[in-house]
């Protein structure tokens, strides 16, 4: 079976992770700091938080902005819940904005509408674009749309950590970048994520509401603000600083994966069998989805592919189709691409075990299952 995503954790990894769980130091502590540290550094921004998982690392985000009931956040309409879903459960209102049909990230046009003709009774507070699947394209169009309408941006990167806009590097472009380190991406800690920013009083809110809101002195424990518990392991930071050094090396490989399957791929585009992402430079190539044509049903070919030892999924949902985010302008009427892309996206192998050899066999079999 070549499976759709496959976790890659170093030699040096479990030997770590073993000589931690042998000590007795498993919460956050020193190898969590260094972590961070070099997260930090990585992403040229002032600071990195390690969460327990990249929907804790969108919370801690949201709740250091003060959101909260009556505010509204726009999201896109095609990603995966956890995005429109934290904002509802700070009590605000997810608003949803359609995406562009080949990045898959929020189209830049729909989402300076949506801002200039706002007219709810929330008070419009932030824009959390997703760099879906790892594209980070419009990430200085969406900043600078957040600027001149006085908004909070928030980076749902979860997918694009590596990933860069030009010389922008994504996580740095914002009041925070938010990450995950699920299995299914590039850097995995298990579960996992982070938080970064540049701007040190929303690190210190941001840190204090990772932590029960405690900090820890010389005469004890004070708690300074109502705070949660988003702390990553010691062992799974261990796992996260291993594999850190090898990332870009890792990108470069699903970059020369994907323009073999963009390249082998146009084919099937020409028989009007499906529709190819844009892989731009900077991308960190963490899921490559086509999109079937509506005559397709994706059901039938995700069965059929895994018959013949080929694993697939679809991509993302579409909020709008989903009906869980009630506001007037969350309908599937104003979000068609997205919607397009939750119905017909499918979801290829992807991960830098594979070969050039294992994508032309996906495809081949692609190839026979979309022709019969």
């Amino acid at each position: 079976m070549i499976k759709l995503s496959q976790p890659q954790i170093p030699e040096s990894a479990i030997e770590r992770v073993g000589e931690i769980l042998r000590s007795g130091m498993l919460v956050h502590g020193e190898e969590g700091i260094k972590f961070e540290q070099e997260l930090a550094e990585y992403l040229g921004v002032k600071h990195a938080l390690v969460v327990s998982n990249g929907t804790a690392a969108l919370h801690v985000a949201l709740l250091a902005l003060g959101i909260g009931p009556g505010d509204a956040v726009i999201v896109p309409d095609f990603t995966f819940t956890a995005t429109a879903n934290i904002v509802e459960m700070t009590g605000a209102k997810a608003i949803i904005v359609d995406v562009e049909p080949d990045s898959y990230n929020l189209d830049p046009t729909q989402l300076e509408a949506a801002i200039e003709n706002w007219q709810g009774p929330e008070t419009l507070k932030a824009i959390m674009p997703v760099l879906e699947f790892g594209n980070p394209k419009n990430l200085k169009v969406y900043r600078d749309l957040a600027k001149a309408n006085g908004l909070f941006l928030v980076e749902d990167a979860a997918c694009a950590l590596g990933a860069k806009d030009d010389d922008i590097m994504v996580g740095s472009a914002a009041e925070f970048g938010c990450f995950s380190f699920h299995p299914r991406k590039t850097l995995t800690t298990g579960e996992g994520g982070a938080i970064t920013t540049n701007d040190t009083a929303l690190y210190e809110k941001a840190a204090l509401i990772r932590n029960h809101g405690m900090v820890r002195t010389d005469t004890g424990i004070e708690f300074k603000c109502v705070g949660l518990n988003y702390r990553l392991t010691n062992f799974q930071s261990a796992i996260g600083r291993s594999i850190l050094p090898s990332l870009n090396d890792w990108i470069a490989v699903r970059h020369t994966l994907a323009a073999h399957y963009t390249q082998q791929l146009e084919a099937l585009v020409s028989d009007g069998l499906l529709r190819l992402p844009t892989i731009q430079p900077g991308h960190s190539v963490q899921t490559y989805m086509v999109v079937l044509a509506s005559s397709i049903e994706r059901a039938n070919v995700i069965t059929a592919l895994r018959a013949k030892g080929i694993e697939s999924n679809l991509g993302a949902q579409s909020m709008s189709a989903l009906g869980l985010f009630a506001h007037p302008h969350n309908s599937t009427e104003f979000n068609p691409n997205g919607n397009e892309l939750y119905r017909q996206g499918l979801a290829l192998p992807m991960h830098e075990h594979m070969t050039l050899a294992d994508v032309d066999q996906v495809i081949a079999v692609l190839t026979e299952v979309l022709k019969s």
